[in-house]
Protein backbone atom coordinates (compact mmCIF):
# COMPACT_ATOMS: atom_id res chain seq x y z
CA UNK A 1 0.00 0.00 0.00
CA UNK A 2 2.89 2.40 0.68
CA UNK A 3 4.93 1.80 -2.47
CA UNK A 4 1.18 2.43 -4.39
CA UNK A 5 0.96 5.55 -2.48
CA UNK A 6 4.43 6.79 -2.88
CA UNK A 7 3.74 5.94 -7.00
CA UNK A 8 0.70 8.07 -6.99
CA UNK A 9 2.81 11.09 -5.71
CA UNK A 10 5.95 10.32 -7.95
CA UNK A 11 3.15 10.69 -10.61
CA UNK A 12 1.80 13.79 -9.86
CA UNK A 13 5.06 15.50 -9.21
CA UNK A 14 6.14 14.19 -13.15
CA UNK A 15 3.16 15.78 -14.40
CA UNK A 16 3.19 19.01 -12.21
CA UNK A 17 7.22 18.71 -13.83
CA UNK A 18 5.57 18.30 -17.45
CA UNK A 19 3.46 20.44 -17.51
CA UNK A 20 5.23 23.46 -15.96
CA UNK A 21 8.10 22.60 -18.47
CA UNK A 22 6.20 21.58 -21.98
CA UNK A 23 4.22 24.53 -22.99
CA UNK A 24 0.72 23.15 -24.95
CA UNK A 25 0.72 21.05 -20.87
CA UNK A 26 -1.24 23.14 -18.69
CA UNK A 27 -1.83 22.53 -14.98
CA UNK A 28 -4.30 25.26 -13.06
CA UNK A 29 -5.24 23.54 -10.16
CA UNK A 30 -4.26 23.01 -6.60
CA UNK A 31 -2.42 20.06 -5.04
CA UNK A 32 -5.68 17.83 -4.42
CA UNK A 33 -6.65 18.55 -8.51
CA UNK A 34 -3.19 17.14 -9.04
CA UNK A 35 -3.34 14.20 -7.30
CA UNK A 36 -7.14 14.03 -8.76
CA UNK A 37 -5.58 14.41 -12.17
CA UNK A 38 -2.54 11.18 -11.61
CA UNK A 39 -5.05 9.12 -10.65
CA UNK A 40 -6.50 9.58 -14.10
CA UNK A 41 -3.25 8.92 -15.27
CA UNK A 42 -2.55 5.41 -13.29
CA UNK A 43 -6.28 4.60 -14.88
CA UNK A 44 -5.79 5.15 -18.31
CA UNK A 45 -2.37 3.68 -18.02
CA UNK A 46 -3.48 0.30 -16.54
CA UNK A 47 -6.36 0.27 -18.50
CA UNK A 48 -5.54 1.52 -22.17
CA UNK A 49 -1.87 0.96 -22.38
CA UNK A 50 -1.94 -2.49 -22.47
CA UNK A 51 -5.32 -2.87 -24.92
CA UNK A 52 -3.01 -0.57 -27.16
CA UNK A 53 0.46 -2.15 -26.52
CA UNK A 54 -1.36 -5.66 -28.06
CA UNK A 55 -3.14 -4.30 -30.89
CA UNK A 56 0.13 -2.09 -31.85
CA UNK A 57 2.75 -4.63 -31.45
CA UNK A 58 3.78 -5.07 -34.80
CA UNK A 59 4.75 -0.98 -34.93
CA UNK A 60 6.57 -1.51 -31.57
CA UNK A 61 8.82 -4.49 -33.25
CA UNK A 62 9.47 -2.85 -36.61
CA UNK A 63 10.22 0.48 -34.70
CA UNK A 64 12.57 -1.48 -31.93
CA UNK A 65 10.16 -0.13 -29.37
CA UNK A 66 10.41 3.56 -30.24
CA UNK A 67 6.30 3.61 -30.86
CA UNK A 68 5.80 3.23 -27.18
CA UNK A 69 6.38 6.83 -27.12
CA UNK A 70 3.62 7.44 -29.34
CA UNK A 71 1.30 5.50 -27.11
CA UNK A 72 2.65 7.41 -23.94
CA UNK A 73 1.52 10.65 -25.70
CA UNK A 74 -1.88 8.52 -26.35
CA UNK A 75 -2.29 8.12 -23.12
CA UNK A 76 -1.58 11.70 -21.67
CA UNK A 77 -3.84 12.93 -24.28
CA UNK A 78 -6.51 10.93 -23.25
CA UNK A 79 -5.64 12.24 -19.48
CA UNK A 80 -5.54 15.65 -20.39
CA UNK A 81 -9.24 14.72 -22.29
CA UNK A 82 -10.48 13.43 -18.93
CA UNK A 83 -9.29 15.62 -17.21
CA UNK A 84 -10.93 18.83 -18.95
CA UNK A 85 -13.75 17.46 -18.80
CA UNK A 86 -13.86 16.38 -15.35
CA UNK A 87 -12.86 20.26 -14.44
CA UNK A 88 -9.57 19.55 -12.85
CA UNK A 89 -7.08 21.89 -14.29
CA UNK A 90 -5.43 19.50 -16.46
CA UNK A 91 -4.78 20.34 -20.28
CA UNK A 92 -2.97 18.97 -23.44
CA UNK A 93 -3.04 21.31 -25.98
CA UNK A 94 -1.80 18.77 -28.92
CA UNK A 95 0.11 15.60 -30.04
CA UNK A 96 3.40 17.21 -30.02
CA UNK A 97 3.12 18.79 -26.31
CA UNK A 98 1.71 15.10 -25.00
CA UNK A 99 4.41 13.48 -26.94
CA UNK A 100 7.58 15.48 -25.52
CA UNK A 101 4.89 15.70 -22.06
CA UNK A 102 5.06 11.94 -22.10
CA UNK A 103 8.61 11.78 -22.31
CA UNK A 104 9.49 14.54 -19.26
CA UNK A 105 6.76 12.60 -16.98
CA UNK A 106 8.89 8.99 -17.82
CA UNK A 107 12.42 10.54 -17.18
CA UNK A 108 10.91 12.43 -14.16
CA UNK A 109 8.88 8.97 -12.60
CA UNK A 110 12.39 7.43 -13.43
CA UNK A 111 14.54 9.39 -11.86
CA UNK A 112 12.52 9.89 -8.53
CA UNK A 113 11.39 6.63 -8.33
CA UNK A 114 15.33 5.30 -8.66
CA UNK A 115 15.88 8.20 -6.49
CA UNK A 116 13.81 7.00 -3.93
CA UNK A 117 13.82 3.67 -3.84
CA UNK A 118 14.77 1.49 -0.88
CA UNK A 119 18.80 0.53 -1.55
CA UNK A 120 19.53 -3.15 -0.93
CA UNK A 121 23.09 -3.84 0.34
CA UNK A 122 24.36 -7.37 -1.15
CA UNK A 123 25.98 -8.41 2.01
CA UNK A 124 22.01 -8.01 3.83
CA UNK A 125 20.47 -10.25 0.94
CA UNK A 126 23.07 -12.78 1.39
CA UNK A 127 23.02 -13.11 4.95
CA UNK A 128 19.04 -13.47 5.23
CA UNK A 129 19.46 -16.31 2.63
CA UNK A 130 21.75 -18.00 5.11
CA UNK A 131 19.69 -18.00 7.77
Amino acid sequence: MRSLLLHWILTAAALWAAAALIPGLDFTGGLGSLLLVAAVFGIVNSTLRPLLTILTCPLIVVTLGLFTLVINALMLMVTGWLSESWGLGFAVSGFWAAFFGGLVVGLMSLILSAALAPKKSPVSSRESRLD
